[in-house]
């Protein structure tokens, strides 16, 4: 074989590694203990995937159950100093004492996902991934 051949070969896995790292980084999981409002629909306590469209920071998040998308909202990439130690959910205490889904942490990742307004007063509550 010759260099150049092995060389193509090379660049064409390190491209298809690359390609699939960054569609994996455009998924997650998102486990609620209590129900929350997203972009004004209640969320039912339970499992959820996530999904994001774009390349940051700003992204749409879509939030699935099974195949159904339940909600839709923008939300913004954010870098981390250091990863996150545990799946994590921050919330905001609305004034009718619903909460507001805020923040989404990823253990073990350096991005969170913000989600409205962050200076509001948040609640943090640990989910598993």
């Amino acid at each position: 074989m010759t260099l150049s051949k092995i060389s193509k070969g090379l660049l064409l896995g390190l491209a298809l590694l690359l390609a699939t790292s960054l569609f994996a980084a455009n998924k997650g999981s998102l486990q609620l203990n209590d129900p929350l409002t997203v972009n004004g629909k209640q969320l039912a306590a339970g499992e959820y995937r996530l999904q994001w469209e774009g390349n940051g920071p700003s992204v749409e998040l879509s939030i699935l159950r099974g195949k159904d998308v339940v909600a839709s909202v923008p939300a913004r990439l954010v870098d981390l100093d250091r990863p996150a130690q545990a799946d994590l959910t921050i919330t905001r205490k609305n004034a009718d004492g619903n909460k507001t889904l805020s923040e989404i942490r990823f253990g073990g990742k350096k991005y969170s996902l913000a989600i409205g307004d962050e200076s509001a007063k948040m609640d943090t509550s640990e989910g598993s991934k």
